[in-house]
């Protein structure tokens, strides 16, 4: 059995099953007899199914809030917007899928047609994460779902009773249990499923565990997608309408969720003529952050949902502190119950310091003074990652010669830690191989067949 714990207060919320490795093959057995089926039916029919789950997501709001807060400490406001929010990605389905998955049939030369037909990769496996259990997972499963393909779902062993949730939604709204299966466990039951014989792997989560995973399915030659982390950078410009307000956005920018995302701002650049100004503003932002119960609707900082990410936190400010960076607020885990640890804000911070260079995940920022942009390009372009990086600016052409310069995925242009299913969600580097979301998001889940069509 597997014990959740709420994050929060240590108390134990549900024992439930694991998976073993016997299980897993008999879920496999089912999922690709169920696949067989489920690519035969017509994509308006596999996206019904998917518009009536969005629906029945939003009708258990409350009680679906409520179980993601309470096993990750998210806080309950923070929950709620997560699960409205992804219902963005089934509105996109709805919009989109059709047209995406049709034939594409091309006129070709001396009285040749072509066309090319996007079929389903099979029964795919994803490995999923903890942080945003919706977005993340419906970036996977439902456009796995609705591109014809069966899906054996491993949620986070920290977010497994969401997963069930969902799971059970799912099945309410049509989808059948020979396409759609919950694997529980931990990296246990996640190894096991990297020996299985799937046709397709899509996780979201940490580097290490993504190179593991690469490593290991590789020589069976078949997609895998990488959804890794980052040590996203902002830099804020010194011609800013407003510094408060850019500060407010950086802000929120990197203590979300307890920076517990992928795209949060890890750290932060600001040009010499508004640093202090800046400084001021970020300070007495975080400052009115209420910290506590994550049940409370006044909360924005909430439980970590790993404990042993306390530990990593505490090493990096001691790490910066030691090497000269001066400690504005926070530095250390709160006193009681629960995964609680200080929004921390460093100043004079350099690369020499980790929490610069190495993935934080949680509520900490270094602030760094830079001199002019080309400085700050210099910076933001030292890491070995590649998710994000942002600028806060007025002139436009100013702001795009540095986001041009940018080794990632997606930039932003004021704004940051965003995600819109309209475009590709893309890591480089160290963040990650393969796309979701946008028209590169449900192809990701199928391989393109050619026809050559000649008449005689």
């Amino acid at each position: 059995m597997m014990n959740i714990y709420n994050p929060s207060n240590e108390q134990l919320l549900k024992s439930i099953q694991e998976d073993s490795a016997q299980s897993l093959q008999d879920k496999l057995h089912q999922l690709r007899q169920g696949q067989i089926q489920w690519e035969q039916k017509a994509v308006a029919d596999r996206l019904e199914c998917i518009l009536k789950f969005g629906e029945l997501v939003q009708e258990n709001i409350d009680d679906l809030a409520r179980i993601l807060t309470s096993e990750t400490g998210k806080p309950i406001q923070q929950s709620y917007n997560e699960i409205r929010g992804a219902h963005n990605r089934v509105e996109h389905l709805k919009n989109n899928a059709e047209k995406w998955l049709a034939d594409n049939v091309i006129e070709g030369l001396e009285g040749t047609y072509e066309k090319i037909m996007h079929e389903p990769l099979g029964v795919v496996a994803n490995i999923s994460a903890w942080n945003f259990p919706y977005n993340v997972g419906y970036n996977v499963f439902l456009y796995a779902l609705v591109a014809g393909n069966s899906v054996a779902y491993k949620p986070s062993e920290f977010a497994a009773l969401t997963g069930l949730a969902i799971t059970d939604l799912l099945y309410k709204a049509g989808i059948p249990k020979d396409v759609f299966q919950c694997i529980v466990g931990d990296g246990t039951i996640g190894q096991a499923m990297l020996e299985a014989d799937f046709e397709g792997y899509f996780f979201t989560g940490s580097y290490p565990t993504g190179l593991h995973i690469l490593k290991e399915v590789s020589p069976k030659m078949v997609p895998v997608q990488l959804e890794l982390g980052g040590k996203d950078p902002l830099y804020i410009m010194d011609d800013v309408k407003e510094v408060k307000v850019a500060a407010i956005n950086a802000a929120e920018g990197a203590f979300y969720n307890n920076g517990q995302s992928c795209c949060a701002v890890e750290r932060i650049y600001v040009h010499e003529k508004i640093y202090n100004e800046f400084v001021e503003y970020f300070l007495e932002e975080v400052e009115g952050y209420v910290i506590g119960d994550p049940v409370s609707e006044k909360t924005f900082i909430g439980s970590l949902t790993r404990k042993g990410q306390l530990n990593l936190l505490r090493n990096q400010v001691n790490d910066a502190t030691s090497k000269g960076a001066k400690l504005l607020l926070g530095g250390d885990e709160l006193a009681g119950k629960g995964n609680f640890f200080a929004p921390t804000i460093l100043t004079e911070v350099n690369h020499e310091m980790l929490v610069m260079k190495e993935e934080s995940f949680g509520p900490i920022i270094g602030i760094q003074k830079v001199n002019n942009d080309e400085e700050a390009i210099a910076l933001m372009k030292d890491t070995e990652y590649g998710l994000t990086a942002a600028v806060f600016a007025t002139a436009q052409q100013r702001a795009e010669k540095v986001l041009k310069a940018m080794n990632t995925g997606t930039v932003y242009w004021n704004c940051c830690d965003r995600v819109s299913p309209n475009v590709p969600w893309s890591g480089r580097n160290k963040s990650g191989v393969g796309a979701t979301l946008s028209s590169q998001g449900i192809r990701a889940f199928t391989q393109p067949k050619a026809y050559h069509w000649r008449e005689v």
